[in-house]
């Protein structure tokens, strides 16, 4: 029987202080390091709260000394002590209890460990793989700890101003129907349905709008989201989302509650004061200036449009891109004159790399440009592209003429990853620039299917004066899509709804859905939008999202507990995995595996 164990402890491993000196206390947690200094063993015992150092004296306690000797890193421990000063000159100025130690009275050994795989210490060396296929020891890292302890006071703070501004939290269903739009959904079989499957859902949209046909004119829910596609550092196949929903006002108000919101979260979880509100920028403007709707604009280095310059030069790769309808861009590179040709060479092959058919280029000296496509261009044509893009002496010069959507993407992506090699911004920069982008094309066009898809999703509101387009150029309009944007991050996407049935059906043609498919898949929905629907909008914040930016992981699976690799896997429990025979043969899909 652990005596100690049904006494329970009286402080955690961060509590106890110099006050505390003489106190008999019990404490509880995980070995540490354990060093034998001329008899006497010092345990680092840790748990979530702290470390405290521990001493077994042969003097004071012979059987929890020799206990003590036993004692390996990670074993589970009580122990039973006097709060005692450390001796002169040994006080541990980076613990909260450095100023003391607990002299073991008595110690129980709750539970024995294997040698862990990697040493459980903040700045681990092991790799990601192992960190993942161990990820209950990568847990007892406090660095790793405290992302977690971070983001459940995210989501405090995120339930209690919701509260406050009188939204209602409403669970919305985990198996719904499939409604593919965009990403794929991971399907689910039913078992009494056979033939039929459910979808884990992508976002709760088509609900929360029902909710604001059922009159919750203000809801919210912290929930699990699941799309099956190709991931990165900052994507998982499930993820959370802040999902948010309001009948009856008009965006500047809902920007306003979101701005708060934020601002609250950032401030609280972050120490960081947020000013607002926050500028909006045209999605127009973002593309032109910094070749993404998600711009950092912590740094310059801001595209320059010059197709007019570039087409009138004789510079035949640029004319003939912009006689097929290709846009000319050009950015500045600051203090980059001095690259080498490799240097350079190694961004002309980037920029092909991100699908630009090359990258002309002019170093700015005191005595003008130079480059071996100076003879191309005219009298005073580099000095205006020049001008446009910012450039300076001792700049480099950096063009590219392509497909509009090709020469924005292409500047955008270079000018992210050179502006943080310059060091103008970086992950764990302090500075938070937030911004809302507006006004997205509701439509694009895709040339290989040779249709149009939505933007953002078939529920999202035209601009009301941009609707009549519908019949003549869909490609046209306007949406009243938004997105937050924070250091190049999308933190946050939403829209105004579409809340008439008719919109409704108009958009679905636009994308190429007759009337049956329409009922077929969202037959349910149009149905709803007959009884009375207010106008609404919301958003769906990333709550993994924003933790990465608030911690500053350098990825998004930092601060998920259990996380997926970038092949949709877990490494600790090996899912997915291979499930018996009979569970397939009761879901009436066997047949599909043989």
């Amino acid at each position: 029987m652990n005596e100690l164990l049904e006494k329970g402890r009286t402080h955690d491993c961060g509590a106890l202080r110099a006050s505390e000196v003489g106190a008999e206390v019990v404490l509880m947690g995980w070995a540490g390091s354990n060093r034998d200094h001329g008899g006497l063993i010092f345990i680092d015992l840790r748990d979530r709260y702290g470390v405290t150092q521990v001493v077994a004296d042969p003097s004071y306690d012979e059987a929890a000394h020799a206990l003590a000797e036993r004692v390996r890193g990670e074993w589970v421990l009580a122990v039973q002590g006097v709060v005692i000063e450390r001796p002169e000159g040994m006080a541990n100025p980076n613990l909260d209890t450095g100023e003391i130690e607990v002299r073991i009275t008595k110690l129980e050994i709750l539970s024995e460990a294997r040698t862990p795989p990697f040493e459980i210490e903040d700045d681990s060396d092991a790799g990601e793989a192992l960190r993942l296929q161990y990820r209950y020891l990568d847990l007892r890292r406090s660095a790793l700890r405290e992302n977690f302890i971070r983001r459940h006071q995210a989501t405090q703070v995120i339930r209690n101003f919701l509260t406050e501004n009188h939204f209602v939290d409403v669970e919305t269903p985990m198996l719904t129907r499939s409604t593919p739009e965009g990403a794929r959904d991971y399907l689910v079989p039913s078992r009494l349905a056979r033939g039929s499957f459910f979808a884990l859902p992508q976002s709760p949209q088509m609900f929360k709008q029902i909710l604001m046909v059922a009159g919750f004119d203000r809801y919210y829910q912290i929930v699990k989201c699941f799309r099956d596609e190709d991931l990165r550092a900052d994507r998982q196949p499930e993820f959370t989302q802040i999902d948010v929903e309001c009948s009856f006002l008009n965006r500047d108000t809902f920007f306003g509650l979101m701005e708060g919101l934020v601002a609250r979260i950032w401030k609280e979880v972050g120490g960081v004061e947020i000013e607002t509100p926050f500028e909006r920028l045209p999605y127009a403007e973002a593309i032109a200036q910094y070749g993404t709707d998600r711009p950092d604009r912590r740094f310059g280095m801001k595209l320059a449009t010059i197709t007019d310059v570039a087409g009138a030069s004789e510079f035949k790769v640029f004319k003939g891109a912009v006689e097929k309808g290709g846009v000319a861009r050009a950015m500045a590179g600051p203090g980059m004159a001095s690259a080498s040709r490799k240097e350079i060479d190694d961004i002309i092959a980037r920029a092909q790399e991100l699908g630009a058919g090359g990258l002309a280029w002019a170093k700015r000296t005191e005595n003008g440009y130079e480059s071996n496509i100076t003879k191309f261009f005219l009298d005073g044509q580099l000095e205006e592209i020049g001008a446009r893009a910012g450039v300076e002496v001792g700049d480099l010069l950096m063009m590219v003429a392509d497909a509009p959507a090709v020469s924005a993407s292409v500047l955008g992506h270079l000018r992210e990853e050179i502006g943080a090699r310059l060091g103008l911004a970086s992950r764990d920069d302090a500075k938070f620039d937030f911004c809302w982008v507006v006004d997205f094309p509701l439509l694009e066009y895709d040339e290989a299917e040779k249709r149009f898809h939505a933007l953002h999703h078939p529920f999202t509101a035209p601009v009301p004066e941009d609707a009549p387009l519908f019949d003549s150029d869909p490609g046209a309009i306007r949406s009243q899509a938004y997105d937050m944007v924070v250091n190049g991050n999308e933190i946050g996407g939403g829209s105004q709804r579409i809340h008439r049935r008719d919109v409704q059906q108009k958009m679905f043609a636009a994308l190429d859905m007759d009337e049956e498919e329409a009922q077929r898949r969202f037959g349910f929905f149009m149905e709803a939008l007959e009884f009375g629907t207010p106008p609404h909008g919301g958003i769906a914040f990333g709550l993994d999202r924003i933790m990465m930016l608030l911690t500053g992981a350098p990825s998004i699976r930092d601060v998920i507990a259990f996380p997926k690799t970038q092949k949709a896997t877990c490494l600790m429990t090996g899912a997915p995995a291979s499930v018996e025979r009979l569970q397939l043969r009761e879901l009436g899909i066997d047949g599909a595996y043989r």
